[in-house]
């Protein structure tokens, strides 16, 4: 396994990994009646293959199989970025599904490195890729000085074990996507 830094080209991969990282739920409210969850993969993979959306490829790292398949990726960003990068996915929701997100909470802060989308394809879960994902994002959020931050929806058990595996540890609670969800920080 080897861990790279992602490309334009990944962008389909980014897509179907923030969807699936946002989950079932937050994935088809975004679609809503008029739209499916392939136009929700879409518009993420849209947002991954620019350079300055807080989904893009520049933010990410993937996993790669010893064969050389992409199995996973992580999308970590400066939370001080927050706002600028987020307006390109506002407008995008707006053109694309037609939704007004400008309300949603902000869901990090500008003194963390951000841990947007921590994701494995499934076929290839078990074998350690989330951890080495999450540890090599945390080697990058080093270099600025910023402790790592994510949410982790309450009830969600297994990833709130393996975040405290890698040295996560309850911070405070934030919404996203107006749901409370559990901040946590990398000590």
């Amino acid at each position: 396994m080897t861990i790279r830094n992602a490309t334009p080209e990944d962008a389909r991969l980014i897509g179907r990994s923030v969807t699936m990282a946002i989950g079932d739920e937050i994935a088809d409210a975004l679609a809503g009646p008029e739209h499916t969850r392939e136009d929700v993969v879409d518009l993420f993979a849209s947002l991954a293959a620019r350079p300055d959306t807080q989904y893009s490829y520049r933010n990410t790292l993937v996993c790669v199989d010893d064969d050389g398949t992409p199995c996973g990726v992580a999308v970590a960003y400066d939370g001080a970025g927050l706002h600028e990068m987020r307006t390109h996915f506002f407008r995008a929701v707006r053109e694309r599904l037609g939704r007004d997100m400008e309300a949603m909470e902000d869901e990090c802060t500008a003194d963390e490195v951000y841990l947007d989308t921590l994701a494995v394809l499934p076929e290839y879960r078990g074998r350690g890729y989330a951890l080495a994902l999450i540890e090599a994002t945390a080697d990058r959020a080093r270099t600025t000085g910023k402790p790592l931050g994510l949410l982790v929806e309450k009830e969600n058990h297994p990833a709130k074990a393996l975040y405290a595996k890698a040295g996560f540890r309850f911070f405070d609670e934030r919404p996203f996507a107006f749901v409370l969800m559990d901040h946590l920080r990398m000590r």
